[in-house]
């Protein structure tokens, strides 16, 4: 066990330089003169005098300066070693010794693994010191506006947790469920952030604001959370409902899947039955009441939903998504954009860029196109020169250039499914051809021209911008209800700024405006582009 605590493979019976300076002349002699009993050690140094002596007979050479053994430095180095080290190499490095595993028990090891790898910032026993308790700090990061009640229930006695607990009992066995999650609640999908909020891992469900206000920051309520228990054992609570936390469940199915269930659904149901429950769900979803909705096929889009998402009670599946990749010659930063579309209201997209192309791929989705499939292509390749604003209120004129355009694009796929293998690697024709890296500078360095949408074109947002950087050729995609006869249709992809574009659906005159998600998202990094890639493969092929 001594030979693993060794510091370059040396033992503890020699001291360190420092020490031995600070001893008596009497103390360093004796020391000196202990045998070294190691079996182990007398076996290297008889290696390294036989490499030295080769046999020869000649005079060994000059043994090599005393080395400090690790176990013989001070607590407080140890602390700060152990404290750099990942948290998934200090339970074996528990395993060498006594004083490893003593030192080992100090709570601000686990504090920094706590910060460092999880995201753990809060130190909640001062706030308890300095008069802020845990409940007023947990309680207004679950609902800022619920101020008593049950939902305000939080576990007790956080003064006696140790982040040692903490982090092997509670971080390193849910590690695997933190980062961007996608639900399989049907068509409709979603968009979950499972994070490190002080001692607890919480599940927030990410939400889009009121339609149309596309430019407002996005919504968020609990799901579920897990926590220590007295006992130092992980609990977990379903949070949905509006009767505080209950009983629930997560198990991991397998990589880059969980499914959670709640025990307890009756804490889900509201005293005046479905419809209460209904219209306390519309008031959250849509920020407004039936009343106030005056499209009859937009009642019917919106009771379904509810009817729809209700019935699984946050017994769901999720699978792991990613944040796309960023490349310099990326026209924008690609992520996550909330979107308008028509009845269904606001839906989150993620933007991505591969090679001459960019694609939308939603997120969120509805009965029409559901979530995972690619709502909108944009062809990077050929540019569109939109005319000035006087023509521009014209769509017919509109109309007609892109369609111009479209009728281009088929030629030249056309072209190339004929092209023989001797000149394969010939450009088709293209009006203006975008080298990689060219793209992000052009956007930057191009001068704003007016825009305005043409007469016809409808939106759900009125207050969009009113200058335009950048537009090209792209592709949406339309269905019938239930995804049925989907096709893809020409557009007009718009370049607003750095946060917003947009996109008109020249077959239905519709205009739809995104808006950047302003959040920042931990353990959201795709390991690979190839994984990313994968992503988009399998929640597209759930929906399809």
């Amino acid at each position: 066990m001594a030979v693993c605590a060794r510091l370059c493979g040396v033992g503890p019976s020699r001291g360190c330089r420092r020490r031995q300076q600070r001893r008596g002349p009497a103390e360093t002699a004796a020391a000196d003169s202990e045998p070294d009993t190691d079996p182990e050690e007398e076996r290297i140094e008889a290696g390294a005098a036989a490499l030295c002596g080769g046999g020869s007979g000649r005079s060994a050479s000059p043994s090599p300066p005393p080395r400090c053994s690790l176990l013989e430095l001070p607590p407080e180095l140890l602390v700060e070693i152990f404290a750099s080290l990942p948290g998934t190499d200090l339970p074996s490095l528990a395993q060498v010794c006594t004083k490893f595993r003593h030192i080992l028990h100090t709570d601000t090891i686990w504090r920094r693994r706590c910060r460092e790898e999880y995201g753990v910032c809060e130190n909640l026993r001062k706030l308890e010191i300095t008069g802020v308790s845990c409940r007023d700090v947990y309680a207004k990061r679950i609902n800022p506006r619920v101020k008593s009640g049950p939902f305000m229930k939080i576990p007790p006695d956080y003064e006696h947790v140790e982040y040692r607990d903490v982090c092997t009992c509670l971080l390193h066995r849910y590690r695997h469920i933190l980062g961007l999650w996608q639900p399989d609640i049907g068509p409709y999908g979603g968009l979950l952030n499972v994070v490190v909020d002080g001692l607890f891992i919480i599940g927030w469900m990410y939400l889009p604001p009121h339609d149309p206000h596309v430019d407002d920051p996005m919504r968020f309520k609990p799901l579920f959370r897990i926590h220590l228990t007295d006992r130092k054992s992980p609990t977990v609570e379903c949070m949905y409902g509006h009767r505080g936390p209950h009983n629930g469940h997560i198990q991991i199915v397998k990589k880059d899947e969980f499914s959670t269930k709640c025990n307890q659904t009756d804490h889900h149901r509201m005293s005046g039955g479905r419809q209460e429950e209904f219209r306390t769900w519309l008031r959250e979803e849509w920020g407004r009441t039936l009343e106030d909705i005056f499209h009859e096929h937009m009642q019917e889009l919106i009771l379904m939903k509810f009817i729809y998402t209700s019935q699984y009670d946050n017994c769901l599946t999720y699978r792991r998504i990613y944040l796309p990749p960023s490349h310099p010659d990326d026209l924008i930063k690609p992520g996550l954009f909330k979107g308008t579309y028509g009845s269904h209201g606001l839906e989150i997209v993620m933007l991505s860029f591969h090679g001459k192309h960019a694609r939308a791929t939603k997120i969120t989705g509805d009965p029409n196109i559901p979530a995972g499939q690619q709502t909108v292509e944009i062809d990077l390749m050929h540019r569109i020169q939109l005319p000035n604003v006087e023509n521009l209120c014209n769509f017919n004129e509109l109309s007609r250039i892109v369609l111009e355009v479209h009728e281009q694009v088929r030629q030249e796929q056309q072209q190339q499914e004929d092209r023989t293998e001797d000149n394969e690697g010939a450009r088709p024709p293209t009006e203006k051809v975008w080298e990689p890296g060219d793209r992000g500078a052009a956007a930057l360095k191009e001068q704003p021209v007016q825009f305005v949408l043409p007469v016809g074109v409808t939106s759900r947002n009125e207050d969009y911008p009113r200058t335009c950087r950048m537009c090209f050729y792209g592709t949406g995609l339309i269905a019938d209800h239930g995804f049925t006869s989907p096709e893809r249709t020409p557009g007009v992809f718009i370049l607003f700024d750095e946060d917003r574009f947009g996109f008109i659906w020249l077959e239905l005159k519709s205009f739809s405006l995104y808006s950047r998600v302003q959040a920042t998202f931990r353990n959201a990094d795709a390991p690979s582009p190839q994984a990313f890639e994968e992503m988009l493969k399998n929640i597209q092929s759930l929906t399809s």
